[in-house]
C-alpha cells in the first residue's frame, strides 16, 4: 500500500459520521455481536473470519517501528502490516519501488519486538518476488526467520508465487486492485476495476489467489460494489483500503490515520488525530522557550547538595542579591 494524492481528505461531520443521519435525531450505530477474541491472532483465525456468522470486521494498521507497534497492539488491532509504504512515509521516497529487502527487514524486526497479540505481516518489496517462486520463497523465509514475521503480503495476481509460499509453510496475504508496485504500468495511482472487463479480471484474479492458498486479500482503491461482490464470493476475508464498507475488514496507513503525513490527502483516509501539526507546534514552543531561556527551569535541573552551603555561594548571593 502507498499513501498518495487522491483528492480532499474527508473529515467526520454531523452528516457523515457513523451513526448520524442528515434527516433525524442522532442514532448509535448497531454494535456487532461480541465474539471470541483470541489472545494471539493467527493466520487460520483470520482466514475463518470470512465464513464466521456475525464476525466483527478485522482491523489492520501499518507500523514501522517499536513504539508504533506497541501503540497499535495496545489499541487492540488484529493485524499489523509493515507495509512498503515505509518507503514513502518513513524514508521519504516518492513511491515504494526503491525499498529493499534489508531495509524492510530492519523495520520488521523492530515491529516484532513491539507486538504481543496482533498478527505481524511483512510486505514483500518490489523486486523481492518478481523473478519467480524460488526468489519469493528465499526472501519470505528471511522475513519469517530473521524478522519474526508471521505472514507476508505480495502485490498482484501471482497465484504461482502464492502457491509456492504456501507450500513453504508461509501464510500469504494477497493484494489486488491498486497495487502501488505497478505504478508505472498503471500510469499513476489510479482507481482500478472500473468497467465490466476490468471488474471481471479482478474477480478472476481474486478467485485464483484464494485457490492458490492465500489466507486473506487486500482490495485497494476499487469500486465499492465490486469489493462487496468479491467479498461475498470468496471464502477468505477481504481487507479494504479505499474499497468501501463491504469488505471483511479495513486498513489504514499509520501516518494517514494519525495525521502524521499531511502532505498528501487520499480520498479514502479519515484522520483520527492531527499528530503532525501537534508535533510541529510542540517543537516550536520548545524552541521558543530555549531561545528565551525559559527552558530548563530550576525544577528541570539538578543541584549538588554537598556544594549548596559553601561560603562562596553565600558571598555571591550577597553581591548579586
Amino acid at each position: 500500500m502507498a499513501t498518495f494524492q487522491g483528492g480532499k481528505t474527508p473529515q467526520p461531520s454531523p452528516s457523515t459520521a457513523p451513526g448520524l443521519s442528515s434527516g433525524g435525531p442522532a442514532q448509535d450505530p448497531p454494535k456487532p455481536k461480541t465474539r471470541h477474541q483470541p489472545k494471539k491472532v493467527t493466520a487460520p483465525w483470520v482466514r475463518g473470519r470470512a465464513v464466521e456468522a456475525d464476525a466483527q470486521p478485522l482491523v489492520m494498521v501499518t507500523a514501522y517501528d517499536y513504539p508504533q507497534a506497541r501503540t497499535a497492539d495496545a489499541a487492540g488491532v488484529d493485524l499489523v502490516l509493515v507495509g512498503d509504504s515505509l518507503a514513502m512515509v518513513v524514508l521519504g521516497h516518492d513511491d515504494t519501488l526503491s525499498l529493499t529487502v534489508d531495509e524492510m527487514l530492519h523495520h520488521v524486526k523492530a515491529v516484532r519486538r513491539g507486538l504481543k497479540r496482533a498478527l505481524l505481516i511483512a510486505d514483500m518489496p518490489y523486486g523481492s518476488f518478481h523473478l519467480g517462486e524460488r526468489q519469493a520463497v528465499e526472501n519470505a523465509i528471511r522475513f519469517v526467520k530473521e524478522g519474526g514475521a508471521e505472514a507476508v503480503k505480495i502485490e498482484g495476481a501471482r497465484p504461482e508465487v502464492v502457491a509456492a509460499l504456501t507450500a513453504a509453510e508461509i501464510p500469504v496475504m494477497a493484494h489486488l486492485g491498486l497495487t502501488p508496485q505497478s505504478l508505472h504500468q498503471f500510469g499513476g495511482f489510479k482507481v482500478q476495476g472500473r468497467g465490466d472487463d476490468a471488474a471481471e479480471s479482478l474477480l478472476q484474479a481474486a478467485r485464483a489467489m484464494q485457490e492458490a492458498g492465500a489466507f486473506s486479500l487486500v482490495l485497494e482503491c476499487i469500486p465499492s460494489d465490486l469489493a462487496q461482490q468479491v467479498s461475498a464470493e470468496l471464502r477468505i476475508p477481504t481487507i479494504g483500503i479505499g474499497a468501501g464498507v463491504g469488505c471483511h475488514g479495513q486498513v489504514l496507513v499509520y501516518h494517514d490515520l494519525l495525521g502524521l503525513e499531511d502532505r498528501l490527502a487520499p480520498r479514502f483516509v479519515r484522520r483520527y488525530a492531527h499528530q503532525g501539526s501537534d508535533a510541529r507546534q510542540a517543537i516550536e514552543a520548545f524552541a521558543d522557550d530555549v531561545r528565551h531561556r525559559r527552558f530548563p527551569s530550576r525544577d528541570e535541573s539538578y543541584a549538588d547538595p554537598s556544594r549548596s552551603n559553601r561560603p562562596v555561594v553565600e558571598t555571591l548571593e550577597k553581591i548579586y542579591g
